[in-house]
């Protein structure tokens, strides 16, 4: 293989000042190419440090959303919650907010989130990434005062439905552009962030749901949904400085204002920047000359119908592989006869592993990659949810409680560290450019979607007023996440170590999933993409 040196030499090409028409030099784009494939993870930190802080600072705003549903779930068991939104339940002589209810308020957010992650997917596209997540900050700080000052359960979905149009932005813009703004040395390392984002969140959750569990009235919740006006206008004032993507720019034909973004994003000079924005407009002409049209519609179309079924599936196999059940397990303790104070210390403790798996999760990702992962954590997954079902069905004794709980936590550290942040790597790289932003939309409402479904489900399964299942309710899950682990074993190819424009040529040759890690390709070989 060439070396940046040697087609550095052939080329000859002499420094001058960038126009229009440099912007599509194929040795440049080659350059850049090379350059991104031999460069390793400590030169591209040193680089584009200031591209990882950008793309960090973006991803944060992520952390308001896991935070958020770390509450809602876990509010269920929260003595002072249920009292206000709930009813008396004879047979457990206690307050319970209803199956029905449970099911409304979980779904709220996700319904939001599906209309905001749709119009994201324009909205981006028009304005980009940051005016977007800019507005939808704004609002956000606005629409906490719906949840704070709720009484009523009425008021509080309409409160979680608004809250949710801003979560469908900050869910999109995060792994957009994220994968956009960095290297390949870094692409997956920013993207599996994204999760370390929500486990950030649901950790903050927890401490706060623990920290306040022993105030009494609403304030014990109100103080709760208070926190949140921490984050929106700190991070207005800080992604106000943001640069756009570079990729958005040059989508855009905003050729000057797409090399003054690579200055604010890396320090490795105006050459540099040319020959990345080279190759930058040489994957955008693949993709043009492979498939045309940019629209909702075009997702489901030639070569980009594949890339959204990965990119879908792989985003609901979170909620297949039993987070409903599994993830947020406190109010599934309380009902296994666990009392609410450990039921509470054990969520915190939990979050905590979340946090440290998704760490794990970087140095596990340059070992074996994506596919690797994400199918080996969902066999044991499976293997777990399978053995918390055989043990709730053999015992209801103290110790048989205790082993579920153990077992939850196992299987939310291994979710942490394989299929949870390795989605959010999956979705970013498997998408089209031209598409980035609609199939990042779409592969995060299918995740909603099935979120919504699994949230119906998972209350009359489980309460106590319903199906009363406890433990057993593991055996559903079990099924769904055995059925993902079998797509995702014949569908979810491997992409790291790929630029887009080598994906773009691997996916329109149809190259079958378990053979990406090994093909050869050449993204400059102008024969790929024609008679095909």
């Amino acid at each position: 293989m060439a070396t940046t040196k040697d087609v550095a030499e052939k080329s000859s090409v002499d420094h001058v000042e960038t126009t229009t028409a440099d912007i599509g030099d194929t040795k440049d784009a080659r350059l850049a190419a090379i350059a991104e494939h031999e460069a390793t993870l400590w030169q591209a930190l040193k680089s584009n440090r200031k591209a990882v802080l950008w793309s960090v600072l973006l991803s944060t705003t992520i952390i308001m959303e896991g935070y958020d549903v770390g509450l809602i779930y876990q509010f269920f068991g929260y003595p002072s919650f249920a009292k206000t939104f709930g009813n008396w339940d004879a047979s457990t002589a206690s307050y319970q907010v209803s199956g029905p209810w449970q099911a409304g308020l979980a779904n709220g957010g996700n319904c939001g989130i599906i209309i905001g992650g749709f119009a994201n997917g324009y909205l981006s596209q028009r304005y980009g990434y940051k005016r977007v997540c800019l507005a939808a900050l704004f609002f956000m700080n606005w629409f906490l005062f719906v949840l704070f000052f709720a009484r009523t359960p009425d008021v509080l979905l309409v409160g979680q439905i608004l809250c949710g149009l801003t979560w469908g932005v900050f869910a999109t813009t995060g792994p957009a552009y994220a994968s956009e703004v960095c290297p390949l040395a870094l692409r997956g390392y920013l993207t599996c962030y994204i999760n370390l984002c929500w486990a950030i969140g649901q950790l903050i959750a927890a401490g706060v749901l623990y920290g306040c569990l022993d105030l009494t009235g609403m304030w014990s919740w109100r103080i709760c949904y208070a926190v949140q006006w921490a984050w929106p206008v700190p991070l207005f004032v800080l992604i106000w400085f943001a640069p756009e993507s570079p990729w958005w720019l040059v989508r855009n034909d905003r050729i000057e204002d797409a090399h003054k973004a690579m200055a604010q994003l890396d320090n490795k000079g105006p050459d540099a920047h040319r020959q990345t924005l080279a190759q930058i407009a040489h994957t955008l002409k693949i993709e043009s000359e492979i498939e045309s049209g940019s629209s909702y519609f075009d997702c489901f179309k030639g070569t980009d119908l594949r890339r959204t079924e990965i990119i879908c599936v792989t985003f609901a196999g979170q909620v297949l592989s039993g987070s409903a059940f599994a993830y947020g397990p406190t109010y599934f303790f309380e009902q296994a006869g666990i009392s609410t104070n450990n039921a509470y210390q054990i969520a915190v403790g939990g979050t905590g592993m979340a946090f440290i798996g998704t760490v794990l999760s970087w140095f596990l990702l340059s070992r074996f990659g994506r596919r690797t992962l994400y199918v080996g954590g969902l066999m044991i997954l499976t293997f777990l949810l399978l053995i918390v079902g055989i043990i709730a069905s053999a015992s209801s004794s103290g110790s048989a409680k205790w082993g579920q709980a153990a077992l939850c936590l196992i299987w939310l550290f291994t979710y942490s560290s394989t299929i949870g942040p390795l989605a959010f790597t999956v979705i970013s790289e498997t998408s089209s450019l031209r598409l980035r932003a609609k199939s990042v939309c779409l592969s995060r409402n299918a995740y909603i979607l099935v979120q919504i479904i699994a949230n119906t489900v998972e209350p009359y399964l489980i309460n106590p007023t319903e199906g009363n299942l406890k433990g057993k309710t593991a055996y559903f899950w079990f099924a769904t996440c055995f059925l993902t682990t079998v797509w995702a074993f014949f569908r979810l190819p491997e992409c790291r170590g790929r630029t887009y424009e080598e994906l773009d040529i691997m996916f329109h040759q149809k190259v079958p999933a378990r053979k990406f890690a090994s093909y050869e390709v050449d993204a400059y070989d102008n024969e790929l993409v024609k008679g095909e």
